[in-house]
């Protein structure tokens, strides 16, 4: 969500290095639910408009999980569970809220159930099955590498500090360098080629939020990997990491607008004691704080404004909503038309409720693979001869098929190559990977690679147990 991950960079590089800013201040999780409830977004803005930042995110986690993986980027990439519990210290029982947010969610496509008490706060909560944690600044060193191999030039301690709007031009030092698009991407946007107006109206719908954070390693040694973050307003948040064999937790909170409080120190002891509630055997190691932008709709802005690309506001969501914004960015400067293009719109004021979001947008490659994703409510028996779905099967994703004389085979969903979901290609009787191509016979067995394993069969009469994916493992 928000925080750091591992203390700034000042002393090692100086503050206009690669990673040294509000990156480097990640806790990092990589979260399509966002700091707005589902149903608070819902409420506010229509279910298409919610459905629809939900998927940007979940698009933009995809792109970073296969980026890791093509690009064998050794960054710690893990799928863990998550849950959205309950705070301790709520006014009213959050069950309802949170049931609604459960419901939401899977009626939408996302994999999410509520649960009467989640693992270590012992709350009712939301657990998602699939969201991931990394290191942050380990992926974007990867991350410009593989740039830098494709041709682009990274330039550290390099200020522009003058822009020519007419002639497209910035000054950097004593260079003049041309430009066709600029994307001012400075957490905060600078003026960069806008007008003085247009950039104070800007900065006038930001507000900027610090945000602390600790690290402690754990004595207990039978700790689960996964993200924790609960309901309060500010909320309090959690991941827990395995290093070296041993668990360590890395928590944050107690926001306040930045240089509104001056008791700052209490906001880290007040962490502490948190922690602690949880774990009397931690021993903290590191804290620091970071800060995080807040837009006065609860949405980030990204896209076009005063002749430039600017992208900012992302809450506690950064590591997501960042890299939505760089595929965004990537689309405009392509004349590709973004789904999310008028969702995220800086000059937006109110959404419109008649939008079709996915009939206007389903060509979009995200949404022709989105489908293949969503747990199926029916029963397997329910399937027609040749028919095969995506189903849930004691809460977990089985491929289900039935052949033309009516033998019904249950097989793992996920394809053994890099664990993306299936889908049914109903024209061959065949399961297609949509990731990265490999396809399975009815029965699982492999016809095309990449994929070297079959699809596992499935016993509908056992009781499925929870499974985290382990990071993608090409190289890493």
């Amino acid at each position: 969500m928000a925080a750091c991950q591992g203390g700034p960079l000042r002393g090692a590089g100086g503050k206009e290095k690669l990673c040294a800013g509000q990156t480097h201040c990640t806790t990092a999780h990589i979260s399509y639910p966002t700091d707005e409830r589902l149903h608070s977004l819902v409420k506010t803005f229509g279910r298409d408009h919610a459905e629809a930042v939900w998927d940007a995110c979940k698009s933009a986690a995809d792109h970073i999980r296969r980026t890791v993986c093509q690009e064998e980027i050794d960054c710690e990439l893990t799928h863990v569970p998550a849950y959205l519990y309950a705070a301790s210290d709520a006014e009213k029982d959050e069950a309802d809220s949170l049931r609604e947010d459960a419901r939401l969610a899977t009626e939408t496509g996302f994999d999410a159930r509520f649960i009467p008490q989640c693992p270590i706060t012992q709350q009712p909560a939301v657990h998602f099955s699939n969201l991931m944690k990394f290191h942050p600044t380990k992926y974007v060193r990867g991350l410009a590498q593989a740039a830098q191999k494709l041709g682009a030039q990274i330039h550290e301690d390099s200020e522009v500090w003058e822009f020519d709007a007419e002639k497209r031009t910035v000054r950097c030092g004593r260079h003049h360098i041309s430009y066709q698009q600029v994307f001012i991407a400075t957490h905060v946007p600078l003026q960069g080629a806008a007008s003085m107006l247009s950039s104070t109206l800007l900065q006038t719908k930001l507000a900027g939020y610090t945000t602390y954070a600790v690290e402690a390693e754990l004595a207990e040694e039978i700790v689960p990997e996964a993200l924790w973050w609960d309901t309060a307003d500010p909320y309090f948040y959690f991941r827990i990491d395995k290093v070296d064999g041993r668990a360590r937790i890395i928590a944050g909170g107690e926001d306040h607008k930045t240089g509104q409080e001056e008791d700052t120190d209490g906001k880290y002891a007040a962490l502490e004691q948190r922690v602690q509630k949880l774990f009397p055997s931690a021993r903290f190691l590191r804290r620091w704080s970071g800060q995080v932008i807040e837009t006065v709709d609860g949405l980030p802005y990204i896209g076009e404004y005063a002749g430039q690309f600017v992208a900012t506001g992302f809450s506690g969501t950064g590591m997501t909503f960042g890299t939505l914004s760089g595929i965004m960015f990537a689309e405009h400067a392509q004349g590709i038309a973004s789904p999310w293009k008028d969702l995220f719109r800086i000059e937006r004021k109110e959404l419109s409720s008649t939008w079709s979001y996915l009939k206007e947008n389903k060509d979009y490659p995200y949404y022709l693979t989105k489908s293949l994703f969503m747990g199926n409510n029916r029963q397997p028996e329910e399937l027609a001869p040749g028919e095969g779905a995506i189903l849930r099967l004691h809460g977990k994703k089985v491929a289900a098929s039935k052949d033309k004389d009516g033998k019904l085979t249950l097989l793992s969903a996920i394809c053994p190559h890099m664990g993306c979901v299936v889908g049914w290609n109903h024209a061959d009787q065949t399961w297609d990977c949509p990731c990265h191509g490999s396809t399975f016979t009815a029965q699982g067995k492999v016809v095309n690679g990449p994929a070297e394993a079959p699809l596992e069969p499935v016993d509908p009469n056992k009781q499925a147990t929870e499974h985290v994916w382990p990071a993608p493992a090409l190289g890493m």
